[in-house]
């Protein structure tokens, strides 16, 4: 398969209409006109002020960051649409590392300025099945293995090529080929490598949802072929369900995979993976206690570089890389909705989680601890506000760490 990167994008926007219309050319006189191109605008603005505390730095960083993204959706007949999308980064002031500024000398905040495509896909959708070609969003399941990392400024996007079928009710079907990874540090990035990865990935996973509870297998077998010692085979199930009653009542996921080396990468591994995670809600408010295991012997462990990070293993972002000794979290949280203001209602979330080598690495000790909390509110129709604050606390890996956020986002109608 021809390399999506290196087929112009925009070439592929350009043909869109005379595809979708080759069809009314062909058919007589006396037949209706073809239905008419929708083009709805998206955008979306993100003010945000982050400040770090690392105690391995002098000096503290403060990011004070607005990302604009906007984009065109175009809606054809017969299922087929298209987007074209940008986004741009700005910031006030220098003091901090964006991984582009150079100025090693602060913590990083991974939000650096510039421009960029974001997205540029054509895709069709039906009552079955969906395809999706080029410049996209991937969101797998929870994002543990593939993901977009939303929180930061500048997404992370996938060439790719996307395919969906829906066989019967419940089941869902899913291929993806991966071709090129753009990644949250931009295209500015100093290290070349953390800017964009050429890849060919191939991601196969089979969903069965009924009621409540659903179950997913899957294997992600990622070739990355500028990094050969990132390339990995990860194979899992994945259980997730609740039991409510009135709302209230138990929910639980369980998940097992297996990663192993893959493809061209000269090392030679086998690591385990797992989470277990009880949940009960009471009168709309979430109380959870989880266990997630990521292996490691000592010289490897298991990794997830597609993922969106940010979201497990707290949000310091300590172990965005699994150490080598492999990572045992765990922790506890609780999340609900308060109050009422004029457009909804403040949403809260508090957690609390312990990290810990792996089990059978236990000489490489207790890592750290970590509090997170989070207010998140609507100031206005279609505009949020975020207060989110996140506490690591080192005992034997990385330095004492806060984090603070301060965000404003407003967006379109979805």
């Amino acid at each position: 398969m021809a390399s999506i990167s290196r087929v112009p994008v925009l070439l592929c926007l350009a043909c869109l209409p005379i595809v979708c219309t080759a069809q009314s050319v062909t058919k007589p006189v006396a037949q209706p006109p073809a239905q008419a191109v929708a083009v709805d605008p998206t955008w979306n603005v993100r003010l945000r002020h982050e400040q770090v505390d690392d105690g391995a730095f002098a000096r503290d960083a403060n990011a004070d960051t607005v990302r604009l993204r906007a984009g065109l959706k175009f809606k054809f007949a017969d299922g087929w649409s298209a987007l074209l999308e940008g986004e741009g980064i700005a910031s006030a002031g220098n003091d901090y590392n964006s991984g582009a500024n150079g100025r090693i000398n602060y913590p990083a905040v991974i939000d650096p300025n510039g421009v960029e495509l974001n997205q540029a896909w054509i895709g069709w959708n039906g009552a079955k099945g969906a395809a999706k070609l080029g410049r996209q969003r991937i969101l797998i399941d929870n994002q543990r293995w593939v993901g977009n990392v939303g929180f930061r400024q500048n997404e992370q996007t996938f060439d790719a090529l996307a395919l969906e079928y829906k066989p019967v009710t419940g089941v869902t079907l899913r291929y993806s080929w991966l071709d090129r990874v753009h990644r949250v540090s931009g295209d500015d990035a100093l290290n070349r490598l953390a800017r964009e990865r050429d890849l060919d990935t191939h991601l196969f996973n089979a969903a069965w949802k009924q009621g409540a509870q659903q179950v997913a297998g899957y294997a992600y077998l990622h070739r990355d072929q500028d990094v050969a010692t990132a390339s990995t085979a990860t194979y899992g199930l994945r259980w997730t369900g609740e039991r409510l009653q009135d709302g209230n009542g138990w929910g639980w996921t369980a998940e097992a995979a297996h990663q192993a080396d893959y493809g061209n990468n000269p090392q030679v591994f086998s690591h385990a993976y797992w989470l277990l995670e009880p949940a009960y809600t009471v009168s709309g408010n979430t109380f959870k206690a989880g266990w997630e295991h990521l292996g490691g012997n000592g010289r490897h462990a298991l990794q997830s570089p597609l993922a969106t990070l940010h979201a497990f293993n707290g949000a310091a972002d300590i172990f965005l890389a699994t150490p080598t000794g492999g990572l045992n979290d765990r922790y506890l949280s609780a999340s609900g909705k308060f109050g009422h203001v004029r457009d909804g209602r403040v949403a809260w979330a508090v957690a609390w989680h312990d990290y810990r080598a792996d089990a059978a690495l236990a000489g490489m000790g207790h890592y750290g601890s970590e509090w997170n909390a989070s207010l998140g509110f609507p100031l206005a129709t279609r505009l949020q506000a975020l207060l989110k604050i996140a506490d690591y606390r080192a005992d034997h890996f990385a330095r004492d760490t806060t984090k603070v956020w301060l965000q404003l986002e407003w967006a379109s109608a979805k």
